[in-house]
């Protein structure tokens, strides 16, 4: 009896379960040593019942051991590929690569490209060449889309004026500015916003030094990070602010209402003593300009004046600021100090207001007034305030709804 040579070398029999993707199953059976190709030969051959029509098909198709989710190589043997007895195997087609686009097809593709690009400023002007021109009023337009920040300044400056006459009117007109003089000398640390404060000591910063760090960055908490962060080796760092007026100050602020009040003085003298003291309040109000966004303005060539108006004009903003040295410099600072038409709709509204009407008697709301006017980032801590806050709420209030008719 005569045993076939390659039966005697051949190695083990693997029972392979076969899948293919027209979910026909079969077990083929394949020594370790055949190659992948040879065996996926087989399997086509067994889809194709016979014969395989078309050679290329070999190609086409791929083996992958579905246990591993590995494509096994045509030049490999199952043992090479690690295949195991009773594995199962997933005889699929390959994906045909896409066919490279014509030069027709490119053009076509740019040319839709082109099309849904928007028109550039040349392509507007061509189109709108032929249509008639109107001379549209920009400056009607853009008080149409009125921003609150902007308009809030213009009527500040107007119920300012409203509440001096209103508290100069009052009979204990000299009582109120001792007290207003006095919320103004007060100390610093009982004006610290509390919410701020708090962030910046649960991040682990001592309350002094939080306190002295949201003082010099007008209660910005990012901004009194920043500042904590840079002087934490600095030996100054727990040195108290100097005060904010000089000693005798207070004295001497308070001697004129009690001038005013001198039973020798006339009301029209006693006017004139308040407007004075109204001039002094404000003078301790005076805008201060972000030092670190001077530093960075003046190191782009600017002169230090119109740095202190850019940011001025642009409540201490940087970037905003920047652009309107670059730029045209509209509004300009003196345009800063102009009111509200008094005889418009909308100021009108707000002097109508209950709220307001109250809180204009009431001179920390005229201190609110001063303070926002020249420092627009205390804004939030004015209406956070349980005096202050109403009255702001209300002349937002009426500017939304004014605005939007």
């Amino acid at each position: 009896m005569f045993v076939q040579e390659e039966k005697i070398f051949a190695g083990k029999v693997l029972r392979l379960h076969i899948c293919a993707s027209d979910g026909a199953e079969w077990l083929e059976e394949a020594t370790e040593d055949t190659s992948v190709e040879k065996l996926k030969e087989r399997c086509l051959k067994h889809c194709a019942h016979g014969s395989l029509e078309d050679p290329k098909s070999i190609t086409h198709h791929k083996l992958i051991h579905a246990a591993s989710e590995r494509v096994l190589s045509d030049a490999r043997t199952i043992l090479e590929e690690n295949i195991q007895d009773q594995d199962v195997l997933l005889l699929i087609k390959k994906r045909a690569p896409s066919p490279l686009p014509k030069m027709a097809e490119v053009s076509a593709e740019e040319k839709k490209k082109q099309d849904q690009k928007a028109p550039d400023k040349e392509a507007i002007l061509r189109a709108t060449a032929n249509l008639p021109s109107y001379n549209m009023d920009r400056a009607a337009v853009q008080t149409n889309m009125r921003d609150f920040q902007t308009e809030l300044r213009k009527i500040l400056v107007s119920l300012i004026e409203v509440a001096q006459k209103l508290l100069a009117l009052n009979p204990d007109a000299v009582e109120l500015f001792k007290k207003a003089n006095a919320m103004l000398d007060e100390d610093e640390d009982e004006r610290v916003d509390e919410a701020a404060l708090r962030q910046l000591t649960e991040m682990g910063f001592p309350e002094n030094r939080a306190t002295k760090a949201l003082q010099l960055n007008h209660m910005s908490v990012p901004q009194a990070m920043e500042w904590l962060i840079e002087h934490a080796e600095d030996p100054t760092i727990d040195t108290p602010l100097p005060g904010q007026a000089p000693p005798g100050a207070e004295g001497a602020t308070a001697a004129a209402p009690e001038a005013a009040a001198g039973a020798s003085t006339t009301d029209e003298e006693a006017r004139d003593e308040l407007t004075e003291i109204f001039k002094k309040i404000r003078r301790k109000r005076e805008f201060r300009a972000d030092s670190r966004a001077v530093i960075s303005l003046m190191e782009m060539g600017f002169d230090e004046k119109e740095v202190i108006d850019a940011l001025r004009v642009n409540n201490n903003q940087q970037n905003a600021a920047c652009e309107w040295l670059l730029g045209d410099r509209k509004p300009s600072p003196e345009e800063l100090d102009k009111g509200i038409d008094p005889d418009s709709p909308l100021f009108q509204a707000i002097l109508d207001n209950p709220v307001v009407q109250l809180g204009l008697t009431n001179p920390k709301t005229l201190l609110a007034f001063e303070d926002m006017l020249e420092n627009p980032l205390n804004s939030t801590q004015w209406m956070n305030d349980p005096e202050t806050g109403p009255v702001m709420l209300q002349i937002s209030r009426i500017f939304q709804t004014l605005n939007r008719t």
